[in-house]
């Protein structure tokens, strides 16, 4: 299992890396639109269909990605886009999580599927927007939700007492939590005075930005927004499997599971993360 796992990672790794310092933000675009369109059908089959009519899940993601390639929006998107995903992940994921994954198969069908199909395509297409702005902006974003998520490990394993959502995921405790949002913001300030201040950034980077514009406190009020959601991203997607009596979204990933298990707490954080940015720079 071991070996299996630092083989998937060491190649997924190197394709990403290749992808993501390519002279353009193409390749990196279409790999994770492959990426994204394995985790629709597996948010398919967690949802209840069979292969073959989850493969649908993942060709209605694609297309929707594809309709944004087409409109332009890799290179500017509506603003409103990322409302309606901050929307839709504050409102439906924090609702979702209220309500626990005993009531989630009692939802409807296509109200389950619709929302997997629209929180995936609007995932991709900020990520993809976010690589367009720059390298550095997308791996600020990628650095905060790994920073949440490591920190909140050691920090909830070290502390944690009191459980975030036992029904959803046991292991999580507010600790975790908080020691996540700690770490978002040690991250932050590093990269403005380390990374940002003596390194050559190809682009604008997100905690600058929001320090520059919405000064110390809305900026900090900011990251443990992004830090919080990307929580959220998290137990939603446990919770869908919980729902589902599974262990993994998948194996898709050999030592890894699947995809989902792999970008559940970037689906809401990179959406989110372009709403703010668009935010500070009209501040």
């Amino acid at each position: 299992m071991l070996k299996q796992r630092v083989v998937t990672a060491l190649v997924l790794a190197a394709l990403l890396l290749l992808a993501l310092f390519a002279a353009s933000a193409w390749p990196f675009a279409v790999l994770t639109l492959a990426l994204i369109g394995a985790a629709g059908w597996e948010w398919g089959r967690l949802n209840g269909l069979a292969d073959r009519p989850a493969l649908a899940i993942g060709a209605l993601v694609l297309l929707l990605c594809a309709g944004a390639i087409r409109a332009g929006w890799l290179a500017a998107a509506p603003a409103a886009l990322w409302w309606f995903a901050a929307l839709l992940w504050v409102i439906g994921g924090l609702w979702a999580i209220a309500r626990g994954p005993g009531r989630w198969s009692h939802h409807g069908a296509a109200l389950r599927q619709g929302l997997g199909v629209l929180g995936l395509a609007l995932a991709w297409l900020a990520l993809s927007r976010a690589r367009a702005i720059g390298i550095n902006f997308l791996l600020s974003v990628l650095c905060l939700v790994w920073a949440a998520d490591i920190a909140a490990y050691f920090g909830g394993r070290a502390l944690g007492r009191r459980k975030l959502a036992p029904a959803i995921s046991p292991g999580k405790s507010w600790e975790g939590v908080w020691s996540g949002m700690g770490g978002v913001l040690v991250l932050a300030l590093l990269w403005v005075n380390v990374i940002d201040a003596r390194a050559g950034v190809d682009s604008t980077r997100l905690y600058g930005l929001l320090f520059e514009r919405l000064g110390i406190a809305g900026a900090a009020l900011a990251l443990l927004f992004l830090a919080a959601m990307s929580v959220v991203g998290d137990l939603v997607e446990s919770l869908v499997k919980r729902s589902a009596g599974a262990k993994d979204s998948s194996r898709l990933l050999p030592g890894h599971g699947g995809v989902l298990d792999r970008i559940d707490a970037l689906l809401p954080v990179f959406p989110l993360a372009l709403a703010l940015q668009g935010l500070a720079s009209t501040a």
